[in-house]
């Protein structure tokens, strides 16, 4: 799943002999990797996309560590807004006795 032949040109330093090694580069195509993020970014759990997707979990969080670090940074706290609107959020704010 998801290979693509690769050939090395080799050339012998003792005898100048030349010979080809191949072998089959591993990984996942572009489209599963890119789904798996997706589900990521919608909410799914990285068991959840394990199960779905059949790409082991640990695949799937260096895949988005590797996108993290290409993001920029955070916004300073002088950039950050005062006021800002918060979805599907509800809180408790009181005293337990």
């Amino acid at each position: 799943m998801g290979r693509n032949r690769v050939n090395r040109h080799y050339i012998c330093v003792n005898c100048g002999r030349q010979f080809i090694d191949s072998y089959e580069k591993q990984g996942y195509p572009e489209d599963i990797k890119k789904e798996c993020l997706e589900m990521y970014v919608n909410g799914s759990g990285f068991r959840a996309i394990e199960r779905v997707k059949k790409v082991h979990h640990t695949t799937v969080i260096n895949w988005v560590k590797k996108l993290g670090n290409t993001l920029p940074n955070a916004p300073s706290h002088d950039e950050i807004p005062e006021i800002t609107q918060i979805d599907e959020l509800e809180t408790f704010v009181g005293k337990k006795k």
